[in-house]
């Protein structure tokens, strides 16, 4: 049989002292506006082996089609990339 050990001691909660005075505007008024969310910095393509095929793959999901030639799988990424 397991003997059950002592409870650990526990650690005191802390609160957080309250405000001497009440805020006059909300916090959001004083903190900067994020910027709305765009398109990716850039694109990453790699090519990627799957059994006697290979393909060009992009960050952004962009596929290329299998392709049996490497070569032609990363001419096809360097396509995609130079696409604006």
């Amino acid at each position: 049989m397991h003997e059950d050990s002592p409870a650990a001691p526990r650690t005191p909660v802390r609160t957080a002292p309250a405000l001497a005075e009440p805020l006059s505007e909300p916090l959001s008024a004083s903190l900067p506006e994020a910027p709305p969310p765009g398109p990716p910095a850039g694109h990453s393509a790699t090519t990627i082996e799957r059994g006697s095929f290979c393909l060009a793959r992009c960050s952004c999901g962009w596929s290329g089609p299998a392709r049996r030639s490497r070569d032609r799988a990363r001419t096809d990424a360097a396509e995609h990339l130079a696409a604006p």
